[in-house]
């Protein structure tokens, strides 16, 4: 069997994971955000290393990163234009024309990622039902070449009005660029997402024009320098919807790689949940700057077409740029090890979003940090050890860490008693709390309950903090796997090949045309098959949704597709309103708006670890002090661990608290309990 390697970039750390048959070997190094290839080509020689293997023995890449939301974020890419209908260049600015924050009157929404003197309109109209009304001139397409010369453009974002049910304008709009402009960059709305709804359409397709130069980039470099090592071998890319797809798609459409970091994941505590047969799981992926929570029932995480990058609001949903793409359905917010930590002026500790990243990173590093962060508390409350830190690659500085939490959190907290331990204390509780709190949230959203869930945890930071969210949430145990410092790169070695294809077709469930169905079927099955098939091995399974609701309703449901008839659809679409609302509406006519087809390959691997805990089960109680640290290879299976204690490993720390136990079960996990 072939090494696999997996590669999973963050906010602060880029993780790396080589397995083979016999072993797996992780390391965790700090992330370059100038030359990110950098940070991985160091993480490589390090696991290559460690495992004493050649480049030329891996046999597959498997990457995702946060680059693309990062520039997203960050506004760090490319000069990007909007070509779009003539005057319909306000689209993106006027977005849904609501507020998201009725009683605010200062809120703001983030920019457009196109300013308005580069949103450029040319003579068109396409009808909804794809019929031209004002054909497309191709000099005014012409027209728009030396002013995109003069502005130095590097992208170009094309959307029409109606472009998802004839994309012809656009077509012919990027064979006239591309023919005067060839090194130029060009996304059309109608491939990246070929819906109703132009402001989602347009936003979608300018995000993708945006960091699409700078992802080509960054990974032309990454693949020529793992060629350069020997690393000659398929080279796949983590998407947002759980599913890998090649570094070509990936190029093409970067947009579907903003939470493939994340999606990994939640692959790994799906497939934990599954083999343990846990029916109800929440998976926390606290990492350096942000936490993921994702909720999973009978083994599958909630899915989802929609996600907003860049909440200018308190993570308030409604406030960022709105992306139309397949997503794992989870809750992101800005709670993690690097987190700023300060006092308001209402004496109020706030925690986050803001992260003081991997430059300079906290203050502990002794890298230059100068603002107290969450993992400044951590230290200062001893739940780290500062020799094994990051596998002993970074020694944590105590006295920087206690410096900068009585400067920014114990001085103006104003407490008589406010010593420094104390704000460490309520830092961490804080950022706890806003986890838990989020998870809460996320959970009535969707109409679930939280309490008696397994939390399963992982990312450098969330086995630190598990057992105290695990306590305010009142769930029934916390689960940490082997690794799980680098959970979300573990999780990309079970990811499946696979790609979804969407297509807007309206249809009324009392107006049914079969032949319609089928085509849309047949147009997106090719199209899928196009991407899956060179990079996929074994036999192909197919999956189908419709986007359907009630007509006169303003938002529609998935529901999954078995029986493509109007009474299969009609049948499915009851069972699904009902789950998620609880009551169906009698005497009204149900619509379909979009579909969805998802081709999947087998999945590229397990998330279990090739090595086993060494030992047999013993059951002995381990009675420790609060100070006392244990390494997490030095338990075998069966070994019972008393809190309070530290289990120390090399890119992460479990914490069981006072009142908790720990156990090592025959799969290598930890799983934390209250004590009886």
């Amino acid at each position: 069997m072939p090494d696999r390697l997996a590669v999973d970039i963050g906010g602060t750390f880029t993780d790396i994971v080589l397995e083979n048959a016999d072993r797996r070997v992780t390391t965790k190094v700090l992330t370059t955000h100038a030359e990110p290839a950098h940070g991985v080509m160091d993480g490589l020689a390090q696991v290559l290393d460690e495992a004493g293997t050649e480049p030329n023995a891996i046999g597959v890449v498997l990457h995702g990163t946060t680059l693309a939301t990062n520039a997203l974020i960050e506004r760090r890419g490319a000069k990007t234009v909007l070509v779009t209908t003539e005057g319909h260049r306000d689209v993106i600015e006027m977005a849904f024309e609501n507020r998201f924050e009725q009683y605010d009157v200062n809120i703001d929404r983030p920019q457009p990622l196109v300013p308005r003197s580069w949103r450029l309109t040319v003579p068109e109209r396409v009808n909804a039902a794809g019929e031209v009304l004002t054909p497309l001139d191709p000099a005014a397409v012409t027209a728009l070449v030396p002013r995109l010369l003069d502005e130095g453009i590097e992208s170009v974002a094309v959307g029409f009005l109606h472009g998802y049910a004839n994309p012809a304008h656009e077509r012919l709009v990027r064979d006239i660029l591309g023919v005067a402009l060839p090194d130029l960059s060009i996304t059309l709305a109608s491939d990246v997402c070929p819906e109703i709804r132009e402001f989602e359409r347009f936003s979608t397709a300018c995000a993708n024009a945006y960091v699409k130069p700078v992802m080509s980039r960054y990974l032309a470099d990454l693949r020529d320098r793992l060629n350069a090592l020997g690393v000659v071998c398929p080279f796949l890319m983590m998407t947002s919807g759980g599913g890998l797809c090649s570094v070509e798609t990936a190029r093409e459409f970067p947009i579907r790689l903003v939470e493939s970091g994340p999606a990994g994941g939640a692959i790994l505590a799906a497939q934990i949940a599954a083999a343990m047969g846990l029916a109800r799981v929440v998976s926390l992926d606290m990492g350096g700057t942000t936490a993921k929570i994702c909720l999973i029932d009978d083994g599958e995480p909630l899915l989802s077409r929609s996600f907003e990058v860049d909440r200018s609001y308190r993570f308030k949903k409604g406030s960022g740029l709105p992306i139309r793409i397949p997503v794992v359905e989870m809750v992101e917010i800005g709670a993690g090890g690097g987190s700023l930590a300060s006092v308001d002026r209402l004496g109020r500790i706030q925690v986050g979003p803001q992260s003081a990243g991997s430059e300079p990173g906290p203050a502990c590093y002794g890298r230059g940090g100068t603002h107290a962060t969450v993992t400044d508390a951590d230290v200062v409350l001893d739940r780290l050890d500062p020799a094994r830190f990051a596998g002993g690659s970074l020694h944590l500085d105590v006295d920087a860490a206690r410096a900068v939490v009585e400067t920014d959190v114990a001085e103006p907290w104003r407490r008589a008693e406010g010593s420094v331990g104390e704000a460490a204390e309520a830092i961490a509780e804080v950022v706890d709390e806003n986890m838990a709190a989020a998870a809460r949230a996320h959970a009535a959203e969707w109409g679930k309950e939280i309490g008696s869930r397994t939390l399963i945890a992982f990312g450098g930071a969330a086995p630190l903090h598990a057992a105290n969210i695990a306590d305010k949430l009142e769930l029934e145990a916390v689960l940490v796997p082997p690794a799980a410092g680098v959970g979300s790169a573990v999780g990309f070695l079970a990811a499946p090949v696979s790609y979804e294809v969407v297509r807007s077709r309206y249809l009324r469930l009392s107006a049914f045309e079969p032949n319609v169905v089928d085509e849309v079927m047949t147009d997106m099955r090719a199209e899928a098959e196009a991407v899956v098939g060179p990079v996929a091995q074994g036999e192909l399974a197919e999956s189908r949704r419709a986007y359907m609701r009630y007509v006169g309703q303003g938002f529609e449901i998935g529901v999954d597709v078995d029986e493509g008839t109007a009474d299969g659809l009609r049948q499915a679409f009851d069972t699904a309103y009902e789950q998620l609302y609880g009551r169906l509406i009698p005497g009204l006519d149900v619509e379909v708006l979009s579909w969805t087809l998802t081709l999947r390959a087998g999945r590229t691997g397990s998330v279990t670890s090739p090595s086993r805990p060494s030992g047999t089960s013993s059951g002995s109680a381990l009675r420790t002090s609060s100070a006392s640290r244990i390494a997490r290879q030095d338990l075998s299976m069966g070994d019972r661990v008393v809190g309070p204690v530290a289990i120390v490993e090399d890119q992460t720390t479990t914490v069981v608290p006072q009142g908790f136990e720990a156990r090592v079960d025959a799969l290598g996990n930890v799983i934390l309990r209250r004590a009886p």
